[in-house]
């Protein structure tokens, strides 16, 4: 997916219907010239609803769209006819947007999964029509309630993308190699850093017809928690992964260290990330001999680490059984 066809935060102002009226007819007819209240409620405002889309990977389609209004309720009429409702507007976006109110920033719902629907702006109700006012007192009220005004306000969608695994990794250490390798996903793949974009998503296949998700985000680089280089604006996506792939390469000057200021960043960000599973994967070892890779493995992080090659596959079955085996331990 391309950046310019990827967009993952979007400002859009929402207003809901207003009630219809409810209606203070009195009833007259031939032989009923004078009749008591038959005025009808008004009918509820629409509302403004996200849906999930399991379909859908980004909010581009929002990002031209940026006031949505939903439409008002009908007036109530004669014979205690109710108003109709107004039409809802359904907005579809990929499971794990976030809704914040742009004033505050607080989060007030998200949307996870495929088919659910979560109203944003809820519809004014619809005014009682004057049949609700009649009494022993007042046979004939001559007034009905007023329909309730809709409601409205801007509003932050964000994207965080549901996944199983999320590659964690400098800039060009690898991680796009090996999501286009373990899965059919087609990341652009170069030899300088910062090659990835936008994020990526593969289905990893398993022995016995098993799968799950992985993702591939912008590398990170120390100070990326306060902005630097893509920063928080992908960092958030690594929220909703169930386990953490560290993706570091053999040729790095400290494997050990590389790996704390990941994980420090990461902690900067959001400290709930450290409870997160995590796994080791050190790539470009199709150059290393076994004395070599023994050297190396005294000095990991103590996490689940193993050694692969993208470019001549070792090791990826063996990640592919590890990732498998850590997200379903318990």
């Amino acid at each position: 997916m391309s950046s310019a066809s990827f967009v993952d935060y979007v400002k859009i102002f929402c207003r809901s219907g207003n009630g219809g009226a409810g209606s203070s007819h009195l009833r007259r007819e031939k032989f009923v010239p004078k009749g008591g209240p038959d005025g009808g409620d008004g009918g509820r405002g629409g509302h403004v609803i996200l849906r999930g889309n399991g379909q859908m990977w980004t909010l581009l389609h929002l990002k031209f769209r940026r006031h949505i209004f939903a439409e008002h309720g009908g007036a109530g009429g004669r014979q205690q006819s109710t108003g109709a409702d107004g039409e809802d507007v359904v907005i579809e976006v990929p499971p794990g947007t976030v809704v914040k109110t742009a004033e505050s920033g607080e989060m007030i719902l998200e949307v996870t999964s495929h088919g659910e629907e979560r109203i944003l702006v809820k519809g004014g109700r619809g005014g009682l029509g004057n049949v609700h006012f009649k009494s022993p007192t007042n046979q004939t009220p001559r007034y009905a309630q007023p329909g309730e005004k809709g409601s409205e306000g801007w509003f932050i969608l964000e994207l965080k993308l549901l996944a199983d695994v999320g590659l964690v990794g400098f800039p060009n250490a690898g991680k796009s190699t090996l999501l286009s390798v373990l899965s059919s996903a087609k990341p652009k793949i170069a030899d300088y850093p910062f090659t990835t974009l936008v994020p990526n998503l593969g289905i990893v296949a398993c022995r016995d017809n098993k799968s799950f998700v992985m993702a591939d985000i912008p590398g990170i680089i120390e100070g990326a928690h306060e902005g630097k280089g893509l920063g928080v604006r992908f960092l958030r996506h690594i929220e909703r992964n169930s386990l953490l792939l560290f993706v570091i390469p053999a040729d790095t000057g400290d494997i050990r260290r590389e790996y704390e200021i990941l994980l420090n960043e990461l902690s900067l960000y959001n400290p709930e990330l450290l409870d997160k599973k995590r796994v080791l994967a050190v790539s470009k070892t199709d150059l290393l001999d076994d004395e070599l890779k023994s050297g190396l493995s005294r000095d990991l992080p103590d996490i689940p680490g193993i050694f692969v090659s993208s470019f001549t596959g070792t090791g990826l079955n063996q990640l592919k059984d590890l990732l498998w085996g850590v997200l379903n331990e318990n």
